[in-house]
């Protein structure tokens, strides 16, 4: 396999996690250690899932990462939902950020898939 660099579903949970950075920089002041930085790390967390898994060579294993990786994602589309309900994030941030949550879960699934049992 190649790079984990060169894996789509990586470089664009790179693009969530910066486009959620972006986006926390403007919540409240009282949510800096709050969800905000519960956003940010679960963001991180789904590309950090993904090339850690990669570097384990093993098929079985990056399978088990990947499978962490969609667990992080849905953690971020949770605290999308409540940052989206508190009017912390514009309508437009939020459905960008969902779209590309739901396409990131998409390719997900289709390399666990790919990756067999």
């Amino acid at each position: 396999m190649a790079g984990y660099r060169n894996l789509q579903v990586w470089q664009l949970a790179i693009d969530i996690s910066l486009k959620i950075y972006q986006a926390t920089s403007s919540f409240p002041q009282e949510e800096r250690f709050g969800l905000s930085s519960q956003l940010r790390r679960a963001s991180v967390s789904i590309a950090s899932n993904i090339a850690e898994g990669h570097a384990r060579k093993a098929q079985k294993e990056f399978r088990r990462f990947l499978h962490l990786a969609k667990g992080s994602l849905a953690e971020v589309e949770t605290q999308l939902i409540i940052s989206s309900k508190l009017n912390y994030l514009s309508s437009d941030v939020a459905e960008e950020l969902f779209q590309l949550t739901e396409q990131e879960s998409r390719m997900l699934s289709g390399l666990i898939g790919s990756l067999g049992e």
